[in-house]
């Protein structure tokens, strides 16, 4: 007959020297200074969930985001007593997509890598799912899953049900890089791998480790002192002098010539406005780029695309030679390909040899952003020289003052009436510059979710250094947002932050009212409510002049929902912007997360969207985007 087994208050003696070797990384200061004192030995006999948790120690991997179940109960055990001596933080969730989100933020916006952490089956796919984000930002987190056992007793509850081996694993694989640690002795190798992937300089992205449930209190010698670090690489440039004569000869050439700043950008602002002003070239963001230059600053012709801007598509269109730098040439970014109709060369900055190399007709520079434009920037003629740059940097600017005034009208635009509601609310663009301009003035940072809210957030947010802004338009995740705001739940003085999201979006992932409140976030939901998927209903009106099945009849009273939540605060935004300002700093007093309910015009009408200057090539466009692809001459 089974018996239960009787929990114990009472470390045992493998427990209790766990808690010896966390307490002498607390009171070191770290897993490396504990190894250089001697407080740690080189070797040690561990389980391999603590040789895990040391060696992500040594690489800087201090909050885990995680939902446990039975394929990770040796490692949460370990995790619980490196907890209870403080020398990680766990932050446990309600959904794996949601927590994912949250990690991914975590890295993304504070530059601490953490760990996912989950059990078999579908919580792991839904974290894999997740992590899309990641791998499509370039953001390096630890995803660590629960895998079947190694002895191949049968099926383990949750495993896919295949004779195959490791297909977790080989899942995991397509999404990023995959480790399965069969061999409790290959976690040096595995670190190794993790760290050269989660912290590469130029296209980091998820890692994933997949622990057996077996393998996970296996008792094996380690050598600590072999555990890799974090990996750090020195900043490197092109070393032939000829490359930076030939780039400059090229800018020397063109009098039309327009810097891409994409995401890359972000982290080497002060070097692309160097470069920008050393060339007068006006620049042309991607949504993810914005306040690489300040929104105002004469050269900064805003975002380019399929969605893209007045200013920032023109430039695109009449360039003649395109610096590309840090961007990954996304299809929106680009125009699907044709967003560069005049260009006869392209100079690309990046350290992704095929990013790098990705149109036709290019000088790839590859190297660290900044390192490459401090070695090209003497090289560089005197732009005043070169004819026509003068009356194309004037051109540009004029259509930049077109798009600012385009801009302002539409963001102040009145509240129109929208048979939804049955009255007069306020536009979307209306709604979002009310909100952003308050988040500036506050100093909080702002996280977009996909759909429409994203699409007019990039058009309308008015940054001035990077990173005031997350958009996550990679994988341009619903409920990204939202989730988002969990990202500061481990960090010791966290920003202020504030997740623009639609009612689809905030629906995918409200767990974070629990969540939020759990883990002690401040901060704030602006919930932009249409009752649509308006993003995608205006592209069927575009295409095909009718909307289908992006809508819904059902009223959720958004307010109530979130007061239902103890600790949240939630508000009615109103129906004009001077009530929608008054909301906001109600929210914004409460100590804790915030809701703030904003109905917002649904109905598809001109005036309620900021518009879209560019090409896709999706739908019934295709035909003539890739007729026009093929005329490319990059």
């Amino acid at each position: 007959m089974l018996q239960s087994v009787p929990k114990s208050k009472i470390d045992t003696p493998l427990e209790a020297d766990m808690r010896d070797r966390a307490r002498a990384v607390r009171e070191a200061g770290g897993f490396g200074p504990a190894l250089a004192e001697g407080r740690l030995p080189a070797r040690a006999r561990l389980t391999l969930s603590e040789g895990l948790v040391l060696g992500l120690l040594n690489q800087g991997v201090r909050t885990y985001f995680a939902i446990f179940g039975h394929g990770s109960t040796d490692l949460g055990n370990v995790l619980r007593i490196y907890t209870e001596e403080e020398v990680v933080t766990v932050i446990n969730c309600r959904n794996e997509v949601a927590m994912a989100h949250a990690a991914t933020a975590h890295a993304w916006q504070y530059g601490e890598t953490p760990a996912v952490v989950t059990s078999i089956g579908p919580g792991a796919l839904q974290a894999m799912a997740g992590s899309l984000a990641a791998a499509s930002n370039g953001v390096g987190v630890y995803h660590i899953y629960g895998d079947e056992t190694t002895w191949g007793e049968g099926y383990n509850m949750q495993q896919v049900p295949k004779e195959e081996q490791g297909i977790f694993g080989r899942m995991t694989a397509l999404m990023g890089q995959s480790y399965t640690l069969h061999t409790p002795e290959a976690l040096r190798d595995c670190l190794r791998r993790g760290t050269n992937c989660v912290h590469h300089p130029y296209r980091a992205g998820p890692f994933f480790v997949m622990l057996p449930i077996n393998t996970q209190p296996k008792e094996t010698e380690f050598n600590l002192a072999t555990l890799p670090g974090r990996l750090a690489v020195p900043a490197t440039a092109p070393a032939d002098e000829e490359a930076y004569r030939e780039a400059a000869a090229l800018t020397a050439r063109h009098g039309r010539i327009i810097i891409k700043a994409g995401g890359g950008t972000r982290r080497h602002a002060a070097a692309v406005r160097a470069l920008a002003e050393r060339l007068g070239a006006p620049v042309v963001l991607s949504p993810g780029s914005t306040g690489v230059l300040p929104d105002a600053h004469p050269l900064n012709m805003h975002v380019g695309g399929s969605k893209g801007s007045i200013s920032g598509n023109h430039a695109m269109e009449g360039a003649e030679l395109v610096v590309v730098i840090g961007s990954r040439a996304v299809c929106q970014a680009d125009c699907s390909g044709i967003g560069y109709p005049n260009a006869k060369a392209v100079i690309n900055i990046n350290g992704d040899i095929a990013d790098a190399s990705h149109y036709a007709n290019t000088l790839a520079l590859t190297g660290d952003i900044t390192a490459v434009i401090e070695r090209l920037l003497p090289a560089l003629p005197d732009p005043a020289s070169v004819e026509g740059r003068d009356e194309w940097r004037r051109a540009c600017g004029r259509k930049k003052l077109e798009w600012t005034e385009f801009r302002a009208g539409r963001t102040s635009m009145r509240p129109l009436h929208d048979p939804v509601w049955n009255r007069e609310v306020l536009t979307q663009p209306a709604a979002i510059h009310t909100v952003q301009h308050f988040a500036n003035e506050i100093g909080a940072v702002k996280f977009f979710d996909a759909g429409d809210v994203q699409a007019n957030g990039f058009q309308i947010v008015e940054d001035d250094e990077p990173f005031r802004t997350f958009t996550e338009t990679g994988a341009s995740y619903m409920g990204f947002a939202v989730s988002a705001l969990l990202g500061s739940a481990g960090i010791a003085n966290p920003a202020y932050g504030i997740a623009f999201t639609g009612d689809g979006s905030f629906m995918m992932n409200p767990q974070i009212l629990i969540d939020a409140v759990e883990h002690g976030v401040k901060g704030m939901i602006a919930l932009f409510d249409n009752r649509r998927m308006a993003a995608i209903t205006g592209l069927q009106y575009a295409q095909y002049e009718a909307e289908f099945r992006t809508n819904d009849s059902v009223a959720v009273d958004y307010v109530r929902l979130a007061s239902a939540v103890s600790g949240v605060k939630a508000v009615h935004g109103g129906h004009t912007a001077a009530e929608l300002s008054r909301a906001l700093e109600e929210a914004h007093a409460h100590d804790g997360l915030s809701l703030v309910h904003i109905p917002v015009v649904g109905e598809h009408f001109d005036e309620a969207g900021m518009g879209a200057y560019g090409s896709w090539n999706v739908g019934n466009w295709v035909g003539d985007v890739q007729s026009r692809y093929l005329g490319q001459k990059i």
